[in-house]
């Protein structure tokens, strides 16, 4: 067993019981720095946004973007074999992201996806530049969509079909989501993924397909995307529940791909079962990208016992990050990417770096030394020192 006092890097960090505690970092796993091999999962991150903390703004009124790291980023994932989900509900939009910065965000990413061999993106349409509380009718959703699709479809943009707080607020009943779903979908130039997403990931959600009932709205969901199964590649499903994401995998048609969005159980529901297996469009996937490449590239090679090795350390990491308020997730995201030097800075689009406390970022750090994906322990434990002394930890 490793000896954690042998080694030099070392950071003060609060206790649970309010104590500072002197923590020794692990030594780090050894992931792929590149993945050039086939995979036999679709794996596409959620992609994060950098911040510009240098720009003279209001963070939580306008946004402000470092695009020179924000694109390099995207270069690094698809570097490690994984695709992008950009411009996504949970990652960006809603949460500090307009429709404009979102549609420059898309344009930026699939530009730089069509130089880059094997790239893959897949960008978010949704309703979002509507106020929910001024829309009136169905078919002001419906025009929304429209518009998003094609101006998305105009940059030569594959689609993430997003939920909808407009559609949520007008929608009387299920009838009325197979409506404004059956109008969209049948327009959609290529097939796209959609987006059911939970209300602990957005609580203007609630009730989306036209119940509370879960598997209720499951029924829905399945009938309007199997009868347009020639216009949808796949659904994500995110709602934590991996029950219901299975029973709902076996009854998509066969062309009809199941995306976890299960940033809790992923590992299981990707390995799959003797009747099926989910793909992967997720938000962990940002922060743990090689040791996602490690992993799924051991699945690809049959090596099922080196997938579960790699990722089990990672779930109880992704769980915290996760943890509800689970809309704030993108702080645990963005922290990590500060840590391991994607950027020099823990400032957030929307000033969402204060959303988690000073011990949940402690026992994040934890957690994510202990899933060996901490690159560079001196580094990592000299920025972790830095945000610490800004909250009192001396």
């Amino acid at each position: 067993m490793l000896d954690k006092t042998k080694l030099s890097a070392s950071v003060r960090l609060p206790t649970a019981g309010g104590a500072i505690e002197t923590y020794r970092l692990s030594v780090p796993r050894q992931f792929p720095e590149k993945v050039t091999g086939p995979l036999n999962r679709v794996a596409l991150a959620a992609a994060h946004m950098v911040a510009n903390p240098l720009a003279d703004n209001d963070p939580w009124l306008t946004n402000a973007i470092d695009w020179d790291r924000t694109m390099a980023y995207r270069d690094y994932l698809w570097g490690l074999g994984l695709g992008v989900a950009e411009a996504m509900d949970t990652a960006q939009r809603g949460m500090g992201l307009d429709w404009a910065g979102a549609l420059e965000l898309i344009g930026r990413s699939v530009r730089q996806a069509k130089a880059t061999p094997g790239a893959v993106v897949f960008s978010g349409a949704g309703t979002d530049h509507l106020d929910p509380a001024s829309v009136r009718s169905l078919d002001e959703v419906i025009a929304a969509y429209e518009m998003q699709f094609e101006a998305i479809e105009a940059l030569g943009g594959r689609i993430i079909l997003m939920a909808s707080r407009a559609l949520a607020r007008v929608a009387k009943g299920p009838d009325d989501y197979g409506k404004v779903y059956d109008r969209i979908l049948s327009q959609a130039a290529q097939p796209v993924i959609i987006h059911w997403l939970g209300d602990m990931f957005d609580p203007a959600l609630a009730g989306y397909w036209g119940t509370a009932d879960l598997d209720a709205a499951m029924d829905t969901a399945v009938d309007v995307i199997n009868r347009n199964a020639a216009k949808v590649d796949g659904v994500k499903i995110s709602l934590l529940d991996k029950d219901k994401e299975i029973a709902m995998r076996r009854r998509l048609a066969p062309s009809v791909k199941m995306y976890t969005g299960d940033d809790f159980n992923y590992a299981e529901l990707i390995a799959g079962d003797d009747q099926g297996y989910s793909h992967a469009l997720l938000g962990i996937f940002d922060a743990i990208a090689p040791a996602a490449a490690g992993a799924l590239s051991a699945l690809a090679k049959g090596d099922l016992a080196t997938f579960h090795d790699i990722f089990a350390p990672t779930v109880p990491l992704s769980r915290h990050i996760f943890k509800a308020p689970t809309r704030f997730y993108k702080t645990g995201v963005v922290f990590v990417a500060y840590l391991n030097g994607h950027q020099d800075h823990f400032t957030m689009v929307g000033g969402q770096e204060s959303t988690r406390s000073t011990q949940h970022l402690a026992e994040l750090f934890r957690l994510a030394d202990a899933a060996g994906i901490l690159r560079d322990p001196e580094r990592a434990a000299a920025r972790m020192a830095a945000v610490m002394a800004t909250r009192g930890v001396a």
